[in-house]
């Protein structure tokens, strides 16, 4: 494998960036500098990015799914309702998980993967990784309403503040808003604070990731320029 492939695999960047990397000092092979963008990589060549070891990840997979509601998000139920693992009828091959959760009723962007590391990091709070929801409520949202939504409500278990709220409908029913946390049944919550029922929840963004062209109980494999987007996202 020539060594912008290889450093590509490794998950650090395109190739065409890649190169830049190799002139730019920051790829070494052996602790030298490579003679080529094209240097051909050996099995017992030692590939370092900043200083530090990098290898091709082997067989990791990395699947959107765009989650329909009355799924569970779960390996397996004791209860015997549909999980989202069954949603991907034994098309894949290697054993992944979801990231994070999404309620039973809740419908919309799930990811699933075998990238340990990266799942850590995308539910980790430090990373402050951006979901968008809409939300449809049972009645208007009040002006004064939405403003404290804006400006940060104090639930139960803290203070909550999202990143924007916004009403995208003339009936002030459909609510979209951005948050960077994940606490249990939180956008729910924040409307339940204020007597709303919340008659549909759809998470329509994750970490820079839309629903696309991406059907309702469908999934997908990522590209290779998401799963490197992803990783610089952490």
């Amino acid at each position: 494998m020539i060594l912008n492939k290889y450093i590509s695999h490794c998950g650090i960047a395109s190739r065409r960036a890649a190169v830049e990397l190799i002139k730019n000092g920051l790829i070494t092979v052996n602790d030298e500098p490579p003679s080529h963008p094209a240097y051909e990589v050996k099995k017992t060549d030692v590939i370092k990015y900043k200083g530090k070891v990098i290898k091709p990840e082997v067989k990791k997979v990395y699947i959107l799914m765009n989650k329909p509601k009355n799924v569970i998000t779960s390996m397996n139920d004791e209860s015997g309702r549909k999980t989202v693992i069954d949603l991907l009828n034994n098309k894949i091959s290697e054993r992944i998980y979801p990231v994070g959760r999404l309620d039973y009723q809740t419908t919309g962007l799930l990811l699933l993967t075998n990238d340990g590391d990266l799942a850590k990091k995308l539910s980790h709070p430090s990373h402050k990784v951006t979901k968008i929801y809409e939300i449809t409520i049972d009645k208007p949202l009040t002006e004064q309403h939405r403003e404290q939504i804006e400006n940060g409500i104090d639930l139960e278990d803290g203070h909550v503040k999202v990143n924007w709220i916004k009403i995208v409908d003339d009936e002030n029913q459909i609510i979209n808003l951005e948050i960077h946390f994940g606490k249990n049944r939180i956008v729910r919550r924040i409307f339940e604070h204020f007597k709303y029922n919340v008659l549909k929840l759809d998470r329509i963004y994750y970490a820079g990731l839309t629903k696309k062209a991406l059907k309702r109980g469908w999934f997908r494999h990522l590209s290779e320029q998401e799963i490197i987007m992803l990783k610089h996202f952490v």
